[in-house]
Parts: structure tokens; C-alpha cells; sequence
């Protein structure tokens, strides 16, 4: 492995984080209806043995701002996804009609919206965190490529000052992404 190779994959890792911070923060409730909110849910079908990830066996869809509609593309895991809906931390009511299931989305109070700021914090520092294991992980291979005299020791320099300013980019990314967050849930 070379340096070039070396910082596409730890940038790739750290892209890879910061898209993990996105589904996460998709998944947060603002008071409006979002597809976001529940397509990365994960639903355990009984009938098929296996966990799925709703997107993938059902049309998620928002008829209004206030309601999100859940087609699935079979009919009888209706009480599957409704039974993962109400266990999940959304507080959700989800209520099935013929073929789908419809979960109104009710306003946010300002208790729950501070609760929510909260747990958006937590998941930006759960993020940050990743970060700085990723830029760890590159640390060590620089330090091995220059075990294995693939680098020199200015090339070791400048090698973690690339993987420094990675980091320093996707940790402000975060910063950016949880102030947007916090705006969006804090928006009436």
C-alpha cells in the first residue's frame, strides 16, 4: 500500500461515518412527515425468519406533511412493521388500513424537542468519536508504511498532516450537519 492509497481509504471510512451521521439524523423526528424518519428502520418478519430494513419491503411515502403511508410490497408483513414501529423510539401510533400502515405525525412539544436536540448532540459526538478512531487506524498504517520503508520521515510528516486535515473536515462537517439538525427540529 501506498500513501495515495492510504488516504482514499481513510477518507473513505470517514465518508462512510459521516453518511451513518445522515440515516441517523434522517431518522430523528422534526414534527413533519419524512420517509427519513422510519426507511432505515429496521423490521424483524416473522414469516420470513430474517431482519429487514423497511425500504427494502415497502413503499414509504408522505400523502401530507402530517401523516407518512407504508406500502409493503407484502401485505402480511403489516403487523410485523407496525409491531417495530411501536417498539422504536419515534412514539409513533401506527394505524393499518387494507394494505398499508399510516403513522400520523404529531407536533413536537418543546420538552421532546429539547430531548431530541439532546440525542442529536450525542449522536454528533457518537460520530466525532468514529472520527478519531478513523484517523487513529491511519496513524498506525503511516506509522507502519514507515516501518516498512515505504516512507520517509518527511513523508510520514506530511502523510499525518493530510490524515489531521481529514479529520478536521469531516469532524467540522458534523458540526454543520448537527447545527442544521437542531434548526430543523427547533422549527415549529
Amino acid at each position: 500500500m501506498d500513501e495515495a492509497t492510504l488516504m482514499m481509504e481513510v477518507e473513505g471510512s470517514m465518508e462512510i461515518i459521516i453518511d451513518r451521521l445522515n440515516e441517523d439524523f434522517d431518522g430523528l423526528r422534526t414534527g413533519k412527515a419524512s420517509p427519513g424518519l422510519v426507511e432505515n428502520m429496521e423490521i424483524n418478519v416473522i414469516s420470513y425468519g430474517s431482519t429487514m430494513k423497511l425500504k427494502s419491503m415497502a413503499v414509504v411515502s408522505t400523502p401530507d406533511a402530517r401523516s407518512i403511508l407504508i406500502q409493503p410490497f407484502d401485505p402480511s408483513t403489516l403487523n410485523d412493521i407496525k409491531r417495530s414501529i411501536e417498539s422504536s423510539r419515534l412514539n409513533l401510533t401506527p394505524i393499518i388500513d387494507a394494505r398499508s400502515v399510516r403513522l400520523p405525525i404529531p407536533e413536537l412539544s418543546g420538552e421532546r424537542r429539547v430531548e431530541m436536540c439532546k440525542y442529536a448532540k450525542t449522536l454528533a459526538e457518537e460520530t466525532r468519536v468514529r472520527l478519531r478512531s478513523a484517523r487513529k487506524t491511519g496513524m498506525g498504517a503511516i506509522k507502519k508504511l514507515k516501518a516498512d520503508n515505504i516512507l520517509t520521515e518527511d513523508g510520514v510528516v506530511g502523510a499525518e498532516e493530510k490524515v489531521q486535515k481529514l479529520t478536521d473536515k469531516y469532524v467540522k462537517e458534523v458540526s454543520t450537519l448537527l447545527e442544521a439538525k437542531e434548526k430543523d427540529i427547533a422549527t415549529v
